[in-house]
């Protein structure tokens, strides 16, 4: 019995168009179920529906991707390269459903075969390849690239256990695997054929050619394979369909047949075990050396096999060098992909045999560096005997590199300035040797950007405003965005039908259109609809809070979002303060007039971020009391949802009705839940910074809560020496919400919560949140009195999802396309 022949061109959505989608998805989702299954209807269980139903999806995805590379390989486009680390793809069925166009076809098509799409969409676990907003913003401009017709290619590490399982266990968090692609996923394509060899540790031996020349070779390297996997990347109406390749990592010698049958049976297997655990989680723990190794090891396996992909493929279409930057467009996302840079150039110089200057001008041009973070404690660095034994030759390099930068560049310009020469130099001197890997991104790279307009300009004023003297013209802004396509059509359908409705589809794949809602803000009818679909929203968390925390909670509450990396400058210690300071006032007087309200925290901490977890178990402690003590009659409810990622945010973002987005000020580079928050119609209460500004200066003043100190007003705290002892004897409230926390009546353990009280007061409060907890509990009482005015609030809610067209990653990409990698949308056939 043979397949039939099925055309998977995407399609438009007329009626006659609609029925043959239908009998084709009929016919993909049956014949995959039966050949590459093994299945039939009576047999098959839900996941065996949920293969075939992707696999089907897949093949009209990997149809197009194939006239899409045919079509990039025509033109000889310049591609770019997205190097990162983390990808948080959630679920893909639906999302590639809505993108295709298929999502009502393939609804009736399953209902046909006695299947329910939803049950099925729920069947698929999230891949476990990321942790938080990088990976997510990553995913989402995989979506943008598509969407924009840019020819693209992600690059990252096909983690075998993504990040951990989060399970609390008496309140405290507790780490497990988290097997995500133990039983396949039927989206991932191995491509065995393009695998490569990595070489690691060994050491460096000089030769001289005939000139005189030195060469080097890397020699009695430690070998592991790089196998690639690839995951269509689906962009909105299936035109372009990009690609993410992830590597996994392979022994090149997987079983020692003379050990074993020496009867040494675990040893002959030790290389491959070794082998493997490069790619087996992501982010192994980095408070021990091993750890440090291994993250290291990480990062250069998958830049290592990245570039050999990207010269194999541009050797495969052109020859010679002089063209390699007009094809090759490189972005690094954050530093962990940093290490690509001394690779390139030991690639060009002792391979290609390229002269060393002009080598260091290739990699200037094929590269730009996104900055994420303003912390200088987060900005990564390598321990040179670290990176001297794992990566020799790469070492060598970067000393190279620092060597032509300080005697050629900056003391040309600042000619006997010590001071200069160490500020940018890459490699710090200053105690225990190490390699500073923002150094390196910003002096290796053309362009380097921050991801909001003020963590842009902190970026140069405040973090390099040496380099930005150096290279004028190198940093700029491209503010983040997210796709509406996964967080508005995807996870509140009801909300895209009726913006659909009201204004057409245009802001689909033109965000900037939704401005067009603008008018119904005041209709009361429109109003009404928007509140029901909020409302149906909330009932649906309601049971989802119920079935993970046995908690029942009202849908007529306020729900108060913080989802969010456990972090302490995100603050979720600032806002646990404050809801002991309102069950206080509560206990004090049970009959105080309040619109009842649900807290709603979901996090992950590090494994090794020991007060980030102290903070987590102290909110489920205090919402152990809270949610069962009957005297504050169901005012006041504290949840903490475990194990958050992608498809829970999908179900918590929607309910949301105030999105907390309270760091402290200059530490957020740019945050992107805020924005998927206030595109659902969540009123923002936040800290004027990282993209919470651009956000008020979009929705209005008028349609935000701000609050706390400015980034001015907190340096001006600290150069006077902030005491926050001294807002702790000022300020009653604040002084009975920490002794409570930190006495035995939550946990019968007056030690218990030690370590949180002792960063707030002992340890001088390092983010301010005892300096800002007054203005944010006055602001959460503005926040009470505006949400009981239903129809005002209401508005509120509207003007947010109208007015954040701006923070769509389409946008964001356009921009990098424009102002950084200089890329045209390519022409379609």
């Amino acid at each position: 019995m043979s397949l039939p022949t099925i055309d998977y061109t995407p399609t438009s959505s007329s009626s006659s168009t609609h029925t043959e989608d239908i009998k084709s998805l009929k016919e993909a989702i049956s014949n995959h179920l039966l050949f590459t299954l093994a299945h039939d209807p009576t047999t098959a269980q839900i996941r065996h529906w949920w293969v075939a139903t992707c696999l089907a999806v897949r093949d009209r995805a990997l149809a197009t991707s194939l006239k899409t590379m045919s079509n990039h390989r025509k033109q000889n486009v310049r591609r770019i390269h997205y190097l990162s680390l983390e990808y948080l793809m959630g679920r893909l069925l639906e999302n590639n459903l809505r993108n295709l166009g298929l999502y009502d076809p393939a609804k009736t098509a399953l209902a046909e075969l006695g299947q329910d799409l939803d049950a099925i969409v729920n069947r698929e676990p999230d891949m476990g390849l990321g942790n938080g907003g990088l990976g997510r913003l990553a995913a989402c401009f995989m979506d943008s690239l598509s969407t924009m017709d840019l020819p693209a290619v992600g690059y990252g590490i096909h983690y075998e256990f993504g990040l951990f399982r989060q399970e609390f266990v008496n309140g405290k968090q507790n780490e497990h695997p988290d097997p995500w692609a133990q039983n396949g996923n039927p989206w991932k394509i191995d491509r065995p054929e393009y695998s490569v060899q990595v070489n690691l540790y060994g050491n460096v031996t000089q030769h001289f050619d005939t000139k005189g020349n030195a060469l080097y070779k890397w020699e009695n390297t430690k070998p592991i394979m790089g196998l690639p996997w690839d995951i269509p990347i689906i962009g909105f109406e299936g035109h372009t369909i990009n690609f993410l390749r992830l590597w996994e990592s392979r022994a090149t010698n997987e079983f020692n047949l003379k050990i074993f049958n020496e009867g040494s049976y675990v040893a002959a297997l030790h290389e491959k075990a070794a082998g493997e655990t490069v790619s087996k989680i992501l982010y192994p723990n980095d408070t021990t050396e091993n750890g440090k190794e291994l993250r290291l090891v990480q990062q250069y396996f998958f830049v290592a096999c990245s570039l050999s992909d990207i010269m194999r493929r541009y050797k495969r279409d052109n020859s010679g060098w002089d063209n390699f930057p007009e094809k090759i467009a490189v972005q690094l996302n954050d530093t962990h992909p940093a290490v690509a840079i001394p690779e390139l150039m030991r690639i060009l110089i002792d391979i290609e045999g390229i002269e060393w200057s002009k080598a260091w001008g290739i990699c200037q041009r094929v590269f730009s560096y996104t900055n994420h973070t303003l912390l200088p404690e987060a900005l990564e660095t390598w321990s040179v005997p670290l990176f001297q034994r794992v990566l020799p030759r790469h070492l060598q390099i970067i000393y190279d590199i620092n060597s032509h930068l300080l005697n050629h560049v900056v003391s040309v310009k600042w000619p006997g300035d010590a001071d200069k020469l160490r500020i940018l130099s890459i490699i710090d001197e200053r105690g225990a040797k190490s390699v500073r890997m923002a150094h390196l991104s910003v002096h290796g790279s053309h362009a380097t950007n921050g991801v909001a307009a003020l963590h842009s300009r902190l970026l140069v004023e405040k973090l390099f405003p040496e380099f930005n003297e150096l290279y004028p013209g190198r940093f700029t802004n491209v503010t983040n965005g997210i796709t509406p396509r996964r967080w508005l059509m995807v996870c509140n359908p009801e909300l895209t039908s009726l913006i659909n409705e009201s204004i057409g589809t245009e802001w689909t794949n033109d965000a900037s259109k939704l401005r067009k809602l603008d008018p119904f803000a005041d209709d009361s009818a429109f109003q009404d609809r928007f509140r029901a679909i909020k409302r149906g929203h909330k009932v649906s968390l309601a049971k989802v809070i119920k079935n993970l925390t046995g908690y029942d909670v009202s849908p007529d509450a306020l729900f108060d979002v913080q989802i969010k990396r456990l972090h302490e400058y995100k603050r979720q210690h600032l806002n646990l303060l404050n809801i002991l300071n309102l069950y206080h006032r509560l206990l004090q007087n049970p009959d105080l007039e309040m619109q009842p309200r649900v807290f709603i925290f979901a996090a992950k901490a590090a494994p090794g971020y020991y007060l980030a977890k102290n903070i987590i178990h102290a909110i489920n402690a205090v919402a152990a009391k809270v949610n069962l003590d009957e005297r504050i009659k169901g005012k006041l409810k504290v949840i903490f949802l475990p194990n958050y990622g992608v498809t829970l945010a999908e179900r918590i973002i929607p309910a949301a009705d105030l999105s907390e987005q309270i760091s402290t000020a200059g530490k957020e580079a740019s945050g992107t839940g805020n924005m998927k928050l206030a595109l659902n119609g969540a009123l923002t209460i936040g800290t004027l910074d990282g993209a919470n500004v651009e956000i008020k200066d979009e929705v209005g003043s008028e349609n935000i809560f701000i609050f706390g100190m400015t980034v001015e007003e907190v340096e001006l705290l600290h150069s006077k020496g902030y005491n926050p002892w001294n807002y702790y004897w000022n300020d009653l409230e604040l002084r009975n919400a920490i002794d409570w926390i930190s006495s035995d009546y939550f946990t019968g353990h007056a030690d218990e919560f030690k370590p949180l009280r002792g960063s707030l007061l002992e340890g001088g409060d390092p983010y301010c949140v005892c300096a800002d907890f007054r203005s944010y509990v006055d602001c959460q009482d503005q926040v009470d009195i505006a949400y009981r005015n239903t129809s005002h609030w209401t508005k509120m809610s509207i003007l947010n999802t109208a007015r954040m067209g701006f923070f769509s990653s389409d946008r964001t990409i356009l921009e990098y396309a424009d102002k950084i990698w200089h890329m045209p949308r390519v022409q379609l056939p």
